[in-house]
């Protein structure tokens, strides 16, 4: 299978540059996965396609402020350093800007040297491993020195950072949202609870390689970025006491589908657990946790949307993708929503 088989059209001013004034106020296009079919309505209304006894995962990791901007010690040289992954002692695994300047051994200061950190290894993917040294709390630093690192395709500066937040974000750790998510406001989540609509949080780190692109022609050549997740014992006897009452299991987002996905076994069982996940879901993959799937319209050629691809059928979604395009949906992390059943 090649990555051009799940490429698009995509008119530049669809790229949602700015979240809506409302969170539950975007577009909702439902796609029923077997025939094909669409519905168009608002988040708002997404309970008209939920039953009693449903349960909707949710991903309540928090996106830390992950860039920082420095300077290199000695030559005082600019530095940007982008947090990936918390490797523990205050280690980080780190995308750097310029690279070439920064060697194992480089040494950087932030803030007026509030935070310090030296380059310890150069990756083979070019990524670092930085080791930092502060006094107090690192998430306390990062939030006065640190900025929220928003997408590639988003070019304009988020005047509310919360806004590239869930409303049930708790677990910091991401270096970006988990956007699927970011459309539920907790009035719309209490309606949904009193509907018989149960919520079941996961954690999954999420990297910015979800952003990668895919570079290889056979997408099985494609190496899948690795991230942190932690499902706890009541998640899982949440969700599978769910499924055991003929419930549906009903992932909200792409990062809560690919947590699920990794801890469920063949009879579709969830167990509790914590680790390192880079499963790569494509067409052809039997899905063993995920009946349903609440996502964000995906870019061209990615590895997301060849995951919903796998779930509702490539056909389907690049057919959903054109109504889309047609319509003048709002697409990528800003941008509006697709719940397929």
């Amino acid at each position: 299978m090649k990555k051009s088989d799940f490429t698009y059209d995509l008119p530049e001013e669809l790229i949602a540059q700015t979240p809506l004034e409302k969170r539950d106020g975007s577009r909702l296009l439902v796609l029923d996965k077997k025939t094909g079919r669409t519905e168009h309505r608002h988040f708002y209304q997404i309970g008209q396609y939920l039953k009693p006894g449903d349960c909707l995962v949710i991903n309540d990791t928090r996106v830390i402020p992950a860039r920082l901007y420095g300077q290199k010690t000695g030559t005082g040289g600019a530095a940007e350093v982008l947090l990936l992954k918390d490797l523990g002692q205050n280690a980080w695994e780190c995308i750097v800007y310029p690279g070439r300047r920064l060697k194992a051994g480089a040494q950087l200061t932030f803030g007026d040297g509030r935070l310090t950190a030296t380059v310890r290894q150069v990756l083979e993917n070019g990524n670092r491993i930085i080791d930092f040294c502060y006094q107090g709390v690192f998430l306390e630093i990062l939030n006065q020195l640190g900025e929220m690192p928003l997408p590639h395709y988003i070019k304009e500066k988020l005047a509310d950072p919360g806004r590239y937040q869930t409303v049930y974000s708790r677990e910091p750790g991401s270096a970006a949202a988990p956007t699927a998510g970011l459309h539920f406001t907790p009035e719309l989540m209490e309606q949904l609870k009193s509907q018989g609509v149960i919520f079941a949080p996961v954690t999954l780190h999420v990297g910015l390689g979800t952003f990668r692109p895919v570079k290889e022609e056979e997408i099985t050549d494609h190496v899948m970025h690795s991230e942190q997740y932690c499902v706890s014992p009541e998640t899982a006897e949440t969700i599978n006491r769910a499924r055991q009452n003929g419930g549906r299991v009903v992932a909200v987002g792409t990062t809560s589908c690919r947590t699920l996905e990794t801890v469920a076994d063949e009879n579709r069982t969830i167990h509790p657990g914590q680790g390192s996940t880079d499963i790569f879901i494509y067409p052809g993959y039997s899905f063993k946790a995920v009946d349903g799937l609440i996502t964000n319209f995906h870019l061209p050629e990615s590895t997301l949307v060849m995951l919903v691809s796998a779930l509702a059928g490539r056909e389907h979604i690049l057919s959903a993708y054109q109504e889309a395009v047609e319509r003048r949906y709002r697409f990528f992390s800003f941008g509006d929503a697709m719940l397929i059943v």
